[in-house]
């Protein structure tokens, strides 16, 4: 898989970007056909707290998945979106079973 990593508006650190991909690399244990992922990391001034956002693209065969998560440091965004993106990689998985057994 091949994970694309941006940062808007920052220039994000190396720590980062090996977290980012330890992370992602993961997600190939739930499904191993992913073609590739684009994470976008920015800061939103929105004069809250919580303003370290974290969007996350995933493409598989046919389909591209897509989770979002703000929160107050860019780790627990990445987490919180690959958890949600763990979700639904399962969800399409189940909608292919059909599909391979016929």
């Amino acid at each position: 898989m091949k994970i694309h990593t941006e940062s808007v508006q920052f220039k994000a650190d190396q720590k980062l970007h090996e977290f980012i991909e330890k992370k992602m690399e993961k997600l190939t244990a739930h499904y191993d056909r992913i073609i590739n992922a684009e994470v976008k990391l920015r800061l939103e001034n929105s004069g809250q707290v919580k303003d370290k956002v974290a969007e996350i693209q995933l493409h598989v065969p046919g389909q591209s998945l897509f989770a979002k998560e703000t929160t107050k440091a860019f780790e627990s965004s990445v987490d919180g979106a690959i958890d949600n993106l763990r979700r639904q990689l399962s969800k399409y998985k189940e909608k292919l079973k059909p599909h391979a057994e016929s």
